[in-house]
């Protein structure tokens, strides 16, 4: 049975057209020509990051993020960048007994706006920041199972990236669903791996609630 289901946080949860936006802003790029090279950094299997190097080699984006902070920048998100699905979706979740957490490679800074936006919502708010652990590293999934109060195969993990979020949380032995939406997503929903891997494939996180019943009533 799936008595716990815990969420990423960027394009699960949290649309990061903003942001990214604030990123090509930061860095004088157009808008366009920032959203293009990221597509074509992430089909090409590469790490996000190197798009930044793509535009300013050299780029530490730590660094980049302190130097966002002291000039009154700092990467946000709020209420107004979350999935119009998400607040339904956690709400008719819990009414039903789920144990809900969130999961993700995120800051510390984002952690803490993250307890601010869920802390009444969610039983687990944790960041690859607060464990010193990032995904895809199987650790960082050890650190989720230490943190839930249920067995490893009654964990559903619901991301939108197949390399970071479905494979390895199916590795480490965990129910996984795919939500499509995002850049990764829609680059990679039509894999032979995103069609065989995740235990369910989402248009929505509507579909959650009814999804997790069927495989529940079939487990007796």
């Amino acid at each position: 049975m799936i008595r716990a289901v815990v969420f990423d946080v960027g394009e699960c949860l949290v649309d990061e057209t903003r942001e990214y936006g604030a990123w090509a802003d930061w860095l004088g790029v157009a808008r366009h020509t920032f959203h293009a090279m990221f597509g074509a950094v992430i089909a090409e299997g590469r790490d996000y990051r190197e798009v930044f190097q793509e535009f300013r080699p050299g780029f530490d984006l730590h660094e980049e993020r302190k130097r966002r902070v002291a000039s009154g920048q700092p990467e946000t998100f709020g209420e107004e960048d979350l999935y119009g699905d998400v607040r339904p979706a956690l709400a008719g979740l819990r009414a039903e007994g789920i144990w809900l957490g969130i999961a993700g490679n995120q800051t510390i800074r984002a952690g803490k706006i993250l307890r601010e936006l869920f802390m009444d919502d969610v039983d687990l708010i944790g960041t690859s920041d607060d464990w010193g652990a990032s995904k895809p590293d199987p650790a960082f999934f050890r650190r989720v199972a230490e943190a839930v109060p249920f067995r490893m195969d009654e964990i559903l993990y619901v991301g939108d990236r197949i390399d970071n979020d479905i494979r390895p949380a199916a590795a480490a032995g965990m129910h996984t669903a795919l939500v499509h939406r995002g850049p990764w997503a829609t680059i990679q929903w039509r894999t032979a791996e995103a069609k065989r891997l995740p235990t369910f494939r989402l248009e929505n996180l509507g579909e959650l609630s009814g999804r997790i019943k069927s495989v529940n009533d079939s487990a007796g």
